[in-house]
């Protein structure tokens, strides 16, 4: 039986790995042992934050919203409740962009909720 080399194999895996961790500080970005564990960390990170970051905007949104309800004296969530009884179906997101960006249409639309 002929002997197998695996050197090839060994670099490819190699240069695999070393690419994920381009840009790490420190031996993250050129040591194996070092950027495997970098890269199980970050994986874990990532999939966290890809969920916490729903929960981020949305409480974003949610300020921004009660800071354009200032000037109508209205707090966030009787704003919410008036909305939910007028069956308007506009979410967090729209809202926020109103209240920042078209003051005039969210001010009509709380005139007309109110």
């Amino acid at each position: 039986m002929s002997r197998v080399k695996r050197g090839v194999i060994h670099n490819k895996r190699r240069k695999g790995i070393l690419k994920l961790v381009k840009g790490f500080k420190y031996g993250r970005k050129n040591l194996i042992r070092q950027a495997k564990t970098a890269i199980l960390k970050a994986d874990q990170h990532s999939f966290r934050d890809r969920r916490a970051k729903k929960r981020n905007f949305r409480h974003l949104w949610q300020i921004k919203i009660s800071a354009a309800l200032m000037p109508f004296e209205m707090s966030y969530s009787q704003f919410m409740g008036a909305l939910k009884k007028n069956n308007c179906l506009l979410d967090r997101k729209v809202l926020a962009n109103l209240g920042e960006k078209h003051p005039d249409v969210f001010k009509a639309l709380v005139e007309k909720v109110k």
